[in-house]
């Protein structure tokens, strides 16, 4: 996908985020928005049915019958993206994970300044090295755009109106520099962030040691998970002997993919990986969203909070 592509697809979001902007905070994630975020704001009498909890003993006294409390809930919180921007991201046989991403996090990011909330962001590989703060505004929304498009290589590609910038082009393909340490980002983020927020990891989660992080993040924060995934991690194609590299590490095999079992033992081992990872997201208190980079983004989201929200 180009990058005029790419564009051309982010400046349809802020229509599709007002469809997605309903359903951001339902469902589970509005427990997010509950405890701190929550002020009495009146009281009237106690109907059947109403949660006896709520009763306001003060008042009932006072007037010698049952009335219980009304709250105003308080949804003027942060929303935070956390975006993956390691090597491993820029590969993919229908888009680049590293696009697949950025279409993500605009759209989150549209979404979150169409319900009034307070967008931030942290860009990280093998540390946190861009942060937004959370605020409001579309500045500031299109602000964390520019940056997700040119921290994760998006706006990197070569491109006939914009030249091949070489000088970009040699730090990308530099093996081992852009390795990725969600451990890290993880431990960063929960330092950073003092009042609970509904976080977002958008990532390959190809990495290790980073279990616990994410366990500790989930006990203060709504932590939902995302998985960019690739039609190639279920279904390999017979191409014959191929040369595999490690885009973080340089390292290459050479992959016989004409032989069956190879074949078997490449997607056996993806779709183990991808269920370990759901168990180990839910035993931490995340939410597990996998994202495929051939299906589109918007009408992926939709489903996803239609589907808490049920």
């Amino acid at each position: 996908m180009t990058r005029r592509e790419i564009l051309r697809k982010i400046t349809a979001f802020p229509i599709v985020a007002s469809v997605l902007a309903e359903d951001l905070l339902a469902g589970d994630f509005r427990s997010v928005f509950r405890g701190q975020g929550i002020e009495a704001d009146e009281v009237r009498r106690y109907e059947t049915g109403d949660d006896v909890r709520s009763i306001d003993w003060n008042v009932s006294a006072r007037f010698g019958t049952p009335y219980v409390k009304m709250y105003r809930e308080e949804r003027e919180l942060a929303v935070f993206i956390a975006l993956d921007c390691s090597a491993s991201m820029r590969c993919g046989s229908v888009m680049k994970r590293s696009e697949q991403a950025v279409l993500a996090s605009a759209l989150l990011a549209f979404s979150s300044e169409r319900s009034g909330q307070r967008l931030g962001s942290v860009f990280f590989d093998t540390e946190i090295f861009r942060m937004f703060p959370a605020a409001k505004g579309r500045p500031h929304t299109l602000a964390v755009i520019t940056d997700a498009l040119r921290e994760s290589g998006v706006d990197r590609e070569p491109d006939a109106e914009y030249g091949d910038m070489p000088e970009k082009k040699e730090k990308k393909t530099k093996s081992g520099e852009k390795s990725s340490n969600l451990g890290v980002a993880l431990t960063g983020l929960e330092r950073m962030l003092k009042r609970r927020s509904l976080i977002f990891v958008i990532s390959d989660f190809f990495c290790m040691n980073w279990e616990q992080e994410l366990g500790r993040l989930c006990r203060k924060h709504d932590v939902v998970a995302i998985r960019i995934t690739d039609p190639l991690d279920a279904i390999l194609y017979n191409a014959g002997l191929v040369v595999m590299e490690d885009p973080e590490t340089g390292a290459r095999i050479h992959a016989p993919t004409g032989f069956a079992s190879f074949r078997a033992a490449w997607e056996n081992w993806h779709r183990e990986r991808g269920d370990a990872w759901k168990a180990i997201t839910r035993r931490a208190g995340a939410t597990p969203f996998e994202l495929s980079t051939k299906e589109d983004a918007a009408a992926s989201f939709i489903r996803f909070f239609k589907s808490r929200k049920r």
